[in-house]
């Protein structure tokens, strides 16, 4: 499944190793020296004239999303029902054949 994550990127859902809420990154050195390496290797993409609240952590790509982190989370879990609606009704039509 897939995630918007704002500013017309969308994300497979099973990609996102981490989402990091924007204002505790400064707090952390740890944290920012890996944004700045993964910036000098052009891994990061930024959100565009936004203001960024979050950061989505992907094995390719860190995004830079204008979205929070309970709005990326309510959609992460919103997809995870919809998988496990589409799993039952898929176990259900095998127990009508």
């Amino acid at each position: 499944m897939f995630i918007h994550i704002g500013d017309d990127h969308v994300i497979q859902s099973e990609n996102v190793v981490a989402i990091i809420d924007y204002s505790l990154v400064n707090s952390s050195t740890i944290n920012d020296e890996m944004l700045q390496e993964l910036n000098n290797k052009n891994m990061v993409v930024t959100a565009d004239d936004s203001v960024t609240k979050s950061i989505v952590v992907t094995p390719d790509k860190v995004y830079y999303s204008p979205l929070s982190v309970l709005t990326l989370k309510k959609r992460a879990s919103m997809i995870s029902t919809i998988s496990k609606l589409e799993d039952y009704s898929d176990n259900s039509e095998e127990e009508m054949d």
